[in-house]
C-alpha cells in the first residue's frame, strides 16, 4: 500500500450520499469516520478538484459525474454487494419489477464501463456478479463488512429469558417479496415447539406493514414480538438478549445483521445459501440444507433448519464463543477500513 501520509492533500469522494437506516448508509458513515481517523478527507463532491479516489457505493444515478471524474484521472472503485433477483420469482409489482431491473443496469454499467477497480463484499458476491454478467478487465478485492467491535460485543446489558427461548430476527425492511423469511421463521418456530419443552418466542426487530403483521398472526398461534424498527446503537442488547439469530434472506451477499449478530456472541442459524456458509465457518453458527432450489424460491427443507437450531441450542456455551471467535478473526471494522484504504492507496 501506498503511504497514506502522501495521500493527505487529496480526498475521497464518496458517491451516493446515503441517509437513513440500512447497510449501505451504516457503511458509509463508518468508513467516513475511520478515514477521518487517518488524517483523510471524505466527501460527496467528485467534480471536487482535490478529489483522487471516487468510491461507488453500489450504483448511482450520476453517471456523468463518476465519467467526468475517470477522465481527470480518478481512480474509480465501486463497492458490490448483490443484485436484485426476487423481483423475477414473486409478483412485486411493475413499479418494483422496473426500479429493480433499473437497478441492475445501474450497477453493471458502472462495473463494466466505469470503474478502476471492484470491492466485493463477499466471494459469494464476486462469483454471483462474475457468473452474471463475466468477467472483467480490472482489479478487484473482497472486504468484508465489518463492526466495532467494542461496541459489538458479548459483555453489556442484556435481558436474555432464562423461562424460555427467544429467536431473534433482524431486517430492515421486511416486505416487497421478503416476506417469505418471516414465514419460515415462524415456521421453524413452530417445528422447534413441537420438539422442546421450553416456549419459544420469535422477537422481530425491522419495518413489517400492519398489513403483513395480521396475515402472519392470523396464519397461527406463534408468539411473535414486534419491535418494529430500532436505533442501531440499540441492536447490540437485543442481539444479546437472544439465544439465536435466524437470518431470513435467502442468497445474501453479506448481511450486516449477521456480522453485528456473531460479534455480539449470538449464533447464527439460516440456510446454507448466498455468502452465510463462508461468513459462519468454525461453529460461528449453523447453516442447513436448503432442500430445493432457493434460486427459484421453492419451499425450504424447515426439519433441516430446525435441526441446525436444535445443535445450536444443545451446545449454545461453545457456539457464543465461536459466534464471537469468528468476529474477532474476520470482522472487525479496523481490517474493513485497512482494506479500503489498500484499493484507494494501491495502483
Amino acid at each position: 500500500m501506498n503511504d497514506p501520509i502522501a495521500f493527505q492533500k487529496g480526498s475521497i469522494a464518496l458517491l451516493p450520499k446515503l441517509s437513513g437506516i440500512g447497510g449501505p448508509t451504516s457503511f458509509q458513515k463508518k468508513l467516513m469516520e475511520g478515514l477521518e481517523k487517518r488524517g483523510i478527507h471524505s466527501h460527496f463532491n467528485p467534480g471536487n478538484p482535490t478529489t483522487r479516489v471516487l468510491l461507488v457505493n453500489g450504483g448511482s444515478k450520476h453517471l456523468a459525474s463518476i465519467w467526468k471524474a475517470r477522465k481527470r484521472g480518478v481512480r474509480v472503485v465501486q463497492r458490490l454487494n448483490g443484485m436484485n433477483w426476487i423481483h423475477r420469482q414473486r409478483k412485486t409489482g411493475i413499479r418494483h419489477y422496473l426500479r429493480s431491473e433499473y437497478g441492475n443496469w445501474n450497477l453493471s454499467f458502472i462495473r463494466k464501463h466505469l470503474a478502476d477497480h471492484i470491492v466485493y463484499q463477499s466471494l459469494f458476491s464476486k462469483d454471483w456478479w462474475e457468473k452474471k454478467y463475466g468477467l472483467t478487465h480490472i482489479t478487484d478485492s473482497i472486504v468484508y463488512n465489518g463492526v466495532d467491535l467494542d461496541f459489538y460485543t458479548p459483555l453489556g446489558a442484556h435481558s436474555r429469558p432464562t423461562d424460555h427461548i427467544r429467536i431473534l430476527m433482524v431486517e430492515g425492511r421486511l416486505g416487497g417479496g421478503y416476506e417469505e423469511g418471516l414465514l419460515n421463521a415462524i415456521r421453524l418456530v413452530t417445528q422447534l415447539s413441537e420438539r422442546l419443552s421450553q416456549r419459544l418466542e420469535l422477537m422481530v426487530l425491522g419495518e413489517v406493514s400492519s398489513i403483513v403483521q395480521r396475515q402472519i398472526v392470523g396464519a397461527g398461534n406463534t408468539w411473535i414480538t414486534w419491535e418494529g424498527i430500532v436505533k442501531p446503537e440499540h441492536i447490540p442488547v437485543f442481539d444479546r438478549s437472544a439465544h439465536i439469530l435466524f437470518s431470513a434472506d435467502i442468497n445474501a451477499a453479506c448481511p450486516n445483521s449477521v456480522i453485528e449478530a456473531i460479534a455480539c456472541g449470538l449464533p447464527v442459524v439460516a440456510f446454507n445459501s448466498g455468502s452465510l456458509e463462508e461468513i459462519l465457518k468454525n461453529d460461528a453458527g449453523k447453516v442447513a440444507a436448503y432442500g430445493s432450489d432457493p434460486w427459484l424460491l421453492e419451499p425450504p427443507d424447515i426439519a433441516a433448519l430446525s435441526d441446525a437450531a436444535l445443535t445450536v441450542l444443545d451446545r449454545l456455551p461453545y457456539y457464543r464463543q465461536q459466534a464471537r471467535k469468528r468476529a474477532e478473526q474476520l470482522f472487525g471494522l479496523d481490517a474493513m477500513i485497512a482494506g479500503y484504504c489498500d484499493t484507494f492507496f494501491s495502483k
